[in-house]
C-alpha cells in the first residue's frame, strides 16, 4: 500500500499550479521590457542619481572640496591660492546641486509613474479578488442554507456578500478625512 504523498506548497518545485513561477516570469519580463523602453535621457538621469547617492560620490567630494579648501587657505606651500574668497567654490557647488537635484527629480518622476502603474494593478487585482470572494461567499451561504447550517442565517453574511464599489469607499475616505481635518482645525 502506497503512503499518501504530503501536499506540496504552491511555489515548491513541482507544484501543480505553477502560478508562482508564471507570475514571477511575467514580472521579470515586464521589468526587462520597461528597462528596454527607458529612454537614454532617463538612463543617464538614473545613472547620475545612483552615483550621486553613493559613498564614492561622498569620497570624491571630500577629496575635491577638501583639496580646494586646503589650497585656498594657504596650507599647501608652493601652490598658489586660486579662490581665496571661496566664491568660485560656492558657485560650483550651487550649480552641481541644481543639476543633481534635477536628475534626482527626473528619476523620482519616472519611479513614481511606475509605482502608480503597480498601484493600479494592485487595485485591479484586489477588486477582482474581492468580487470573486463575494461570489464564493454567496455560493457557500446558499449551500449552507440548503444544508440548514445555523451560521448561514447570520445577517452579516448578506452585507459581506455585496460587491464593494471602490468609488464609494474613496468618497467615504475623503469625507472622513475632511471631517477629521475640521476637528483638528477646531482643536
Amino acid at each position: 500500500m502506497a503512503t499518501p504523498e504530503a501536499p506540496r506548497a504552491v511555489g515548491e518545485p513541482g507544484d501543480t499550479a505553477g502560478v508562482i513561477d508564471r507570475n514571477v516570469e511575467a514580472l521579470i519580463k515586464r521589468r526587462q521590457q520597461e528597462r528596454a523602453e527607458t529612454t537614454r535621457e532617463d538612463k543617464v538621469a538614473d545613472a547620475i542619481t545612483q552615483f550621486a547617492g553613493s559613498m564614492k560620490f561622498v569620497y570624491l567630494h571630500l577629496v575635491i572640496y577638501g583639496t580646494w579648501i586646503v589650497i585656498n587657505l594657504g596650507w599647501v606651500p608652493m601652490v598658489p591660492k586660486f579662490d581665496p574668497t571661496f566664491v568660485a567654490l560656492a558657485m560650483v557647488a550651487s550649480v552641481e546641486a541644481i543639476f543633481i537635484s534635477t536628475f534626482v527629480m527626473i528619476s523620482q518622476n519616472r519611479m513614481a509613474k511606475v509605482a502608480d502603474q503597480r498601484a493600479d494593478l494592485d487595485l485591479q487585482i484586489s477588486l477582482l479578488a474581492e468580487h470573486e470572494i463575494t461570489r464564493i461567499l454567496t455560493l457557500v451561504t446558499e449551500v449552507a442554507k440548503r444544508m440548514e447550517v445555523r451560521e448561514a442565517e447570520d445577517p452579516e453574511l448578506d452585507e459581506l456578500a455585496r460587491d464593494v464599489a471602490p468609488e464609494h469607499v474613496l468618497d467615504r475616505m475623503q469625507e472622513t478625512e475632511r471631517k477629521l481635518g475640521e476637528q483638528d482645525d477646531a482643536a
